[in-house]
Protein backbone atom coordinates (compact mmCIF):
# COMPACT_ATOMS: atom_id res chain seq x y z
CA UNK A 1 0.00 0.00 0.00
CA UNK A 2 1.33 3.39 -1.49
CA UNK A 3 1.58 6.49 0.97
CA UNK A 4 -0.41 8.31 -1.46
CA UNK A 5 -2.93 5.34 -0.89
CA UNK A 6 -3.40 5.76 3.05
CA UNK A 7 -3.77 9.64 2.30
CA UNK A 8 -6.69 8.95 0.45
CA UNK A 9 -7.84 6.72 3.20
CA UNK A 10 -7.56 9.48 5.57
CA UNK A 11 -3.98 8.62 7.14
CA UNK A 12 -2.50 11.42 8.43
CA UNK A 13 1.63 11.63 7.99
CA UNK A 14 3.68 8.90 10.28
CA UNK A 15 7.23 9.26 11.86
CA UNK A 16 9.34 7.71 9.55
CA UNK A 17 10.33 4.31 11.95
CA UNK A 18 6.32 4.06 12.42
CA UNK A 19 5.41 4.32 9.14
CA UNK A 20 7.89 1.29 8.11
CA UNK A 21 6.81 -0.92 10.64
CA UNK A 22 3.10 -0.34 9.35
CA UNK A 23 3.47 -1.23 5.84
CA UNK A 24 5.56 -4.46 7.03
CA UNK A 25 2.65 -4.98 9.27
CA UNK A 26 0.28 -4.34 6.10
CA UNK A 27 2.23 -6.82 3.73
CA UNK A 28 2.32 -9.94 6.20
CA UNK A 29 -1.33 -8.92 7.01
CA UNK A 30 -2.30 -9.33 3.42
CA UNK A 31 -0.12 -11.70 2.33
CA UNK A 32 1.13 -10.07 -0.09
CA UNK A 33 -2.11 -9.84 -1.94
CA UNK A 34 -3.39 -13.30 -1.83
CA UNK A 35 -6.50 -13.36 0.04
CA UNK A 36 -8.29 -16.05 1.77
CA UNK A 37 -11.27 -17.05 0.20
CA UNK A 38 -14.36 -15.52 1.71
CA UNK A 39 -16.06 -18.92 1.71
CA UNK A 40 -15.58 -21.43 4.13
CA UNK A 41 -14.16 -24.72 2.80
CA UNK A 42 -17.02 -27.24 2.02
CA UNK A 43 -17.99 -28.97 4.68
CA UNK A 44 -15.93 -27.36 7.67
CA UNK A 45 -18.65 -26.33 10.60
CA UNK A 46 -18.93 -22.37 11.05
CA UNK A 47 -16.63 -21.58 13.97
CA UNK A 48 -18.54 -19.74 17.01
CA UNK A 49 -17.38 -16.59 18.57
CA UNK A 50 -18.93 -14.43 21.08
CA UNK A 51 -18.86 -10.70 20.42
CA UNK A 52 -19.88 -7.89 22.81
CA UNK A 53 -21.70 -4.74 21.86
CA UNK A 54 -23.49 -1.86 23.04
CA UNK A 55 -26.96 -1.01 21.62
CA UNK A 56 -25.64 2.38 20.08
CA UNK A 57 -24.34 3.77 16.98
CA UNK A 58 -20.72 2.71 17.32
CA UNK A 59 -21.54 -0.84 17.79
CA UNK A 60 -23.65 -0.99 14.26
CA UNK A 61 -21.35 -2.45 12.06
CA UNK A 62 -21.49 -6.24 13.83
CA UNK A 63 -25.16 -6.44 13.78
CA UNK A 64 -24.91 -4.95 10.26
CA UNK A 65 -22.66 -7.98 9.09
CA UNK A 66 -24.94 -10.65 11.20
CA UNK A 67 -27.78 -9.88 9.11
CA UNK A 68 -25.63 -9.88 6.01
CA UNK A 69 -24.34 -12.65 6.78
CA UNK A 70 -21.01 -11.61 6.09
CA UNK A 71 -19.49 -13.59 9.48
CA UNK A 72 -21.62 -16.53 8.11
CA UNK A 73 -19.23 -16.05 4.32
CA UNK A 74 -16.27 -16.14 6.76
CA UNK A 75 -16.75 -19.53 8.66
CA UNK A 76 -18.30 -18.01 11.80
CA UNK A 77 -20.81 -18.06 14.01
CA UNK A 78 -21.35 -15.23 16.01
CA UNK A 79 -23.51 -14.55 19.15
CA UNK A 80 -23.78 -11.29 20.04
CA UNK A 81 -24.06 -10.37 23.70
CA UNK A 82 -24.33 -7.03 25.40
CA UNK A 83 -22.11 -5.08 27.61
CA UNK A 84 -21.74 -2.14 29.51
CA UNK A 85 -18.64 -0.91 27.84
CA UNK A 86 -15.35 -1.88 27.93
CA UNK A 87 -14.17 -1.72 31.25
CA UNK A 88 -17.00 -4.51 31.49
CA UNK A 89 -15.84 -6.45 28.48
CA UNK A 90 -12.07 -6.51 29.39
CA UNK A 91 -12.98 -9.05 32.42
CA UNK A 92 -15.25 -11.17 29.78
CA UNK A 93 -12.17 -11.13 26.62
CA UNK A 94 -9.47 -12.58 29.11
CA UNK A 95 -11.86 -15.24 30.45
CA UNK A 96 -12.74 -16.24 26.83
CA UNK A 97 -16.68 -15.32 27.79
CA UNK A 98 -16.07 -12.78 24.82
CA UNK A 99 -13.99 -13.38 21.86
CA UNK A 100 -14.39 -10.22 20.78
CA UNK A 101 -15.92 -6.63 22.00
CA UNK A 102 -16.23 -2.92 21.20
CA UNK A 103 -13.74 -1.09 22.67
CA UNK A 104 -13.48 2.46 23.41
CA UNK A 105 -9.64 3.62 22.48
CA UNK A 106 -9.19 4.89 26.07
CA UNK A 107 -9.81 2.32 28.11
CA UNK A 108 -7.85 0.29 25.79
CA UNK A 109 -4.39 2.63 26.00
CA UNK A 110 -5.26 2.56 29.75
CA UNK A 111 -5.47 -1.68 29.67
CA UNK A 112 -2.13 -1.90 27.53
CA UNK A 113 -0.32 1.08 30.29
CA UNK A 114 -1.35 -1.22 32.84
CA UNK A 115 -0.98 -4.52 31.18
CA UNK A 116 1.15 -4.79 28.47
CA UNK A 117 0.96 -7.31 25.80
CA UNK A 118 -2.91 -8.64 27.19
CA UNK A 119 -5.21 -6.84 24.74
CA UNK A 120 -5.40 -6.39 20.82
CA UNK A 121 -7.08 -3.93 18.77
CA UNK A 122 -8.22 -5.67 15.26
CA UNK A 123 -10.86 -2.89 13.48
CA UNK A 124 -11.97 0.18 13.86
CA UNK A 125 -15.77 0.77 15.06
CA UNK A 126 -16.22 4.54 15.39
CA UNK A 127 -14.70 8.17 14.75
CA UNK A 128 -16.86 11.38 16.36
CA UNK A 129 -18.19 13.78 13.76
CA UNK A 130 -19.64 17.48 15.21
CA UNK A 131 -22.31 17.02 17.79
CA UNK A 132 -22.05 13.44 18.09
CA UNK A 133 -20.46 13.93 22.01
CA UNK A 134 -21.67 17.07 24.18
CA UNK A 135 -22.25 18.40 27.13
CA UNK A 136 -25.70 18.87 27.83
CA UNK A 137 -27.26 21.71 30.62
CA UNK A 138 -30.82 22.36 31.23
CA UNK A 139 -32.79 24.71 29.62
CA UNK A 140 -32.56 27.25 32.39
CA UNK A 141 -29.25 26.29 33.65
CA UNK A 142 -27.07 29.32 34.77
CA UNK A 143 -24.36 27.24 32.58
CA UNK A 144 -23.44 29.11 30.24
CA UNK A 145 -20.11 28.68 29.13
CA UNK A 146 -17.14 26.36 30.05
CA UNK A 147 -15.58 29.13 32.66
CA UNK A 148 -18.57 28.52 34.85
CA UNK A 149 -18.10 24.30 35.52
CA UNK A 150 -16.04 25.35 38.08
CA UNK A 151 -17.50 23.58 41.16
CA UNK A 152 -20.29 21.40 39.33
CA UNK A 153 -20.90 18.33 38.98
CA UNK A 154 -20.79 16.70 35.64
CA UNK A 155 -21.85 13.03 34.96
CA UNK A 156 -20.17 10.88 32.28
CA UNK A 157 -20.88 7.15 31.79
CA UNK A 158 -17.64 5.98 33.33
CA UNK A 159 -14.76 7.43 34.70
CA UNK A 160 -11.06 7.53 33.60
CA UNK A 161 -12.60 6.77 30.29
CA UNK A 162 -13.60 8.80 26.93
CA UNK A 163 -15.91 11.01 28.75
CA UNK A 164 -14.32 12.20 31.34
CA UNK A 165 -10.96 12.73 28.59
CA UNK A 166 -12.46 14.71 25.99
CA UNK A 167 -14.18 16.93 29.32
CA UNK A 168 -10.64 17.64 30.88
CA UNK A 169 -9.36 18.88 27.21
CA UNK A 170 -12.46 21.25 27.26
CA UNK A 171 -11.97 22.35 30.65
CA UNK A 172 -8.62 23.13 29.79
CA UNK A 173 -9.50 25.60 27.30
CA UNK A 174 -11.32 27.38 30.24
CA UNK A 175 -8.14 27.12 32.43
CA UNK A 176 -10.07 24.39 34.71
CA UNK A 177 -8.97 20.83 34.99
CA UNK A 178 -10.51 17.85 36.78
CA UNK A 179 -10.16 19.02 40.00
CA UNK A 180 -12.15 21.74 39.50
CA UNK A 181 -15.00 19.63 38.61
CA UNK A 182 -16.93 16.63 40.50
CA UNK A 183 -17.20 13.46 37.99
CA UNK A 184 -19.21 10.98 38.66
CA UNK A 185 -20.24 8.01 36.86
CA UNK A 186 -23.74 7.59 35.64
CA UNK A 187 -25.33 5.35 32.77
CA UNK A 188 -26.80 7.77 30.22
CA UNK A 189 -30.57 7.02 30.26
CA UNK A 190 -30.31 8.33 33.84
CA UNK A 191 -28.62 11.59 32.71
CA UNK A 192 -31.50 13.69 31.82
CA UNK A 193 -34.19 12.78 34.37
CA UNK A 194 -30.77 13.58 37.01
CA UNK A 195 -30.29 16.63 35.10
CA UNK A 196 -34.31 17.52 35.07
CA UNK A 197 -34.49 17.06 38.81
CA UNK A 198 -31.04 19.08 39.50
CA UNK A 199 -29.08 16.09 40.92
CA UNK A 200 -26.25 16.36 38.29
CA UNK A 201 -25.87 19.85 36.89
CA UNK A 202 -23.76 19.01 33.50
CA UNK A 203 -24.32 15.74 31.70
CA UNK A 204 -21.89 14.37 29.06
CA UNK A 205 -24.03 12.70 26.69
CA UNK A 206 -23.74 10.84 22.92
CA UNK A 207 -26.49 9.99 20.01
CA UNK A 208 -29.82 9.11 20.76
CA UNK A 209 -29.19 10.71 24.00
CA UNK A 210 -28.52 13.99 22.69
CA UNK A 211 -31.04 14.49 20.42
CA UNK A 212 -33.68 12.94 22.75
CA UNK A 213 -32.84 15.58 25.57
CA UNK A 214 -32.94 18.60 22.69
CA UNK A 215 -36.61 17.48 22.10
CA UNK A 216 -37.49 18.56 25.80
CA UNK A 217 -35.40 22.02 26.31
CA UNK A 218 -32.19 20.36 26.91
CA UNK A 219 -29.55 22.40 25.72
CA UNK A 220 -26.18 22.09 24.89
CA UNK A 221 -23.04 23.96 26.45
CA UNK A 222 -20.22 22.31 24.32
CA UNK A 223 -19.48 20.10 21.57
CA UNK A 224 -16.42 18.36 23.14
CA UNK A 225 -15.57 16.83 19.48
CA UNK A 226 -13.72 19.89 18.29
CA UNK A 227 -10.61 21.37 18.54
CA UNK A 228 -7.78 18.98 20.40
CA UNK A 229 -10.62 16.60 19.92
CA UNK A 230 -11.92 17.32 16.18
CA UNK A 231 -12.69 13.81 14.44
CA UNK A 232 -11.65 11.98 17.58
CA UNK A 233 -10.88 8.35 17.69
CA UNK A 234 -13.97 6.54 19.75
CA UNK A 235 -13.96 2.96 19.82
CA UNK A 236 -12.79 -0.30 17.72
CA UNK A 237 -12.87 -3.75 17.74
CA UNK A 238 -10.76 -5.75 20.68
CA UNK A 239 -9.65 -9.25 21.45
CA UNK A 240 -6.93 -10.72 23.51
CA UNK A 241 -3.61 -11.02 22.68
CA UNK A 242 -4.08 -15.00 23.58
CA UNK A 243 -7.05 -15.20 21.23
CA UNK A 244 -5.11 -13.69 18.39
CA UNK A 245 -2.28 -16.06 18.50
CA UNK A 246 -4.27 -19.23 18.77
CA UNK A 247 -6.50 -18.23 16.50
CA UNK A 248 -5.23 -16.22 13.74
CA UNK A 249 -8.11 -17.44 11.47
CA UNK A 250 -10.88 -16.43 13.25
CA UNK A 251 -9.53 -13.17 13.77
CA UNK A 252 -8.48 -12.63 9.95
CA UNK A 253 -12.36 -13.67 9.34
CA UNK A 254 -13.96 -11.02 11.63
CA UNK A 255 -11.58 -8.45 10.02
CA UNK A 256 -12.97 -9.29 6.80
CA UNK A 257 -16.51 -9.48 7.60
CA UNK A 258 -16.03 -6.38 9.85
CA UNK A 259 -14.70 -3.98 6.82
CA UNK A 260 -17.18 -5.41 4.50
CA UNK A 261 -19.72 -3.88 7.26
CA UNK A 262 -17.92 -0.63 7.44
CA UNK A 263 -17.80 0.21 3.82
CA UNK A 264 -21.64 -0.80 3.50
CA UNK A 265 -22.12 2.16 6.82
CA UNK A 266 -20.83 4.78 4.59
CA UNK A 267 -24.41 4.66 3.44
CA UNK A 268 -26.21 6.79 6.10
CA UNK A 269 -29.71 4.59 5.07
CA UNK A 270 -28.15 1.42 5.47
CA UNK A 271 -27.14 2.83 9.62
CA UNK A 272 -30.65 4.05 9.52
CA UNK A 273 -32.27 0.84 8.50
CA UNK A 274 -30.21 -0.97 11.06
CA UNK A 275 -30.11 0.40 14.33
CA UNK A 276 -33.88 -0.14 15.69
CA UNK A 277 -32.56 -3.88 14.88
CA UNK A 278 -31.05 -4.31 18.23
CA UNK A 279 -31.51 -0.62 19.65
CA UNK A 280 -34.86 1.07 21.36
CA UNK A 281 -33.96 3.56 19.07
CA UNK A 282 -36.88 4.06 16.98
CA UNK A 283 -36.96 4.52 13.01
CA UNK A 284 -37.89 8.05 12.96
CA UNK A 285 -34.71 8.82 15.43
CA UNK A 286 -32.56 7.12 13.71
CA UNK A 287 -33.03 8.60 10.87
CA UNK A 288 -32.43 12.36 12.39
CA UNK A 289 -29.68 11.56 14.69
CA UNK A 290 -26.17 12.66 14.06
CA UNK A 291 -23.87 10.22 13.44
CA UNK A 292 -20.39 9.67 13.87
CA UNK A 293 -18.05 7.91 11.07
CA UNK A 294 -17.10 4.20 10.52
CA UNK A 295 -13.27 3.83 9.76
CA UNK A 296 -12.31 2.31 6.70
CA UNK A 297 -8.68 1.72 8.52
CA UNK A 298 -7.21 0.98 11.22
CA UNK A 299 -4.48 3.49 11.44
CA UNK A 300 -1.71 4.23 14.34
CA UNK A 301 -1.64 7.40 14.08
CA UNK A 302 -4.96 8.37 14.30
CA UNK A 303 -5.27 6.19 17.71
CA UNK A 304 -1.76 7.65 19.15
CA UNK A 305 -3.58 10.98 19.52
CA UNK A 306 -5.79 9.12 22.45
CA UNK A 307 -2.70 8.05 23.92
CA UNK A 308 -0.70 11.14 23.46
CA UNK A 309 -3.52 13.41 25.12
CA UNK A 310 -4.13 10.69 27.96
CA UNK A 311 -0.27 11.23 28.33
CA UNK A 312 -1.18 14.90 28.83
CA UNK A 313 -4.08 14.82 31.35
CA UNK A 314 -1.83 12.14 33.88
CA UNK A 315 -3.96 9.15 32.33
CA UNK A 316 -0.64 7.38 31.90
CA UNK A 317 2.78 8.24 32.97
CA UNK A 318 4.94 7.88 30.09
CA UNK A 319 4.51 7.70 26.00
CA UNK A 320 2.83 4.76 24.36
CA UNK A 321 3.19 3.47 20.99
CA UNK A 322 -0.24 2.15 20.42
CA UNK A 323 1.11 0.40 17.02
CA UNK A 324 2.02 -2.59 19.80
CA UNK A 325 -1.65 -3.07 20.44
CA UNK A 326 -2.55 -2.59 16.33
CA UNK A 327 -3.01 -6.22 14.24
CA UNK A 328 -4.40 -4.31 11.02
CA UNK A 329 -6.38 -5.97 9.12
CA UNK A 330 -6.36 -7.57 5.48
CA UNK A 331 -7.51 -5.63 2.33
CA UNK A 332 -11.04 -5.93 1.57
CA UNK A 333 -12.38 -5.64 -1.55
CA UNK A 334 -16.33 -5.74 -1.24
CA UNK A 335 -19.11 -4.20 -3.43
CA UNK A 336 -22.19 -3.06 -0.85
CA UNK A 337 -25.02 -5.18 -0.71
CA UNK A 338 -28.66 -3.62 -1.06
CA UNK A 339 -29.91 -2.22 2.16
CA UNK A 340 -31.70 -4.38 4.63
CA UNK A 341 -35.33 -4.74 5.03
CA UNK A 342 -36.76 -1.72 7.32
CA UNK A 343 -36.49 -2.88 10.85
CA UNK A 344 -39.68 -3.98 12.80
CA UNK A 345 -40.23 -3.13 16.42
CA UNK A 346 -40.71 -6.65 17.60
CA UNK A 347 -36.58 -7.25 16.65
CA UNK A 348 -35.41 -8.65 19.71
CA UNK A 349 -33.41 -5.74 21.13
CA UNK A 350 -31.03 -5.12 23.75
CA UNK A 351 -32.25 -1.86 26.08
CA UNK A 352 -30.03 1.17 26.24
CA UNK A 353 -31.64 1.92 29.44
CA UNK A 354 -29.28 -0.38 31.09
CA UNK A 355 -26.16 0.60 29.31
CA UNK A 356 -23.71 3.50 29.43
CA UNK A 357 -21.25 5.21 26.04
CA UNK A 358 -18.24 3.30 25.51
Amino acid sequence: MSPSTLYALGCSPMKPLHRAIWLALIVVATGCGAQPSATPPSGRPLQNVKVGIMPIPDCVTVPLANMRGYFEAEGLHVEIETVQGGGVALPKLKSGALHFSIMNYTAAVLAEDRQPGTLRIVADAYQSAPNTFKLMVGKNSPIKGLGDLRGKHIAVATLRSVGTLTTEAALKIAGLTAEDVRFSEMPLPDMIPALQAGKIDVAWMTEPFITAYQKTGGETLYDVMQGQTENWPIAGWATTADYASTHPRQVAAFQRAILKAQADAQDRQVITDTLPTYTKISPETAATITLGTFPMNLHPDRIQRVADVMLEHQYIASELDVSRFLIPPPAVHHSPAPPPPPATPSTPAASPSKVPAP
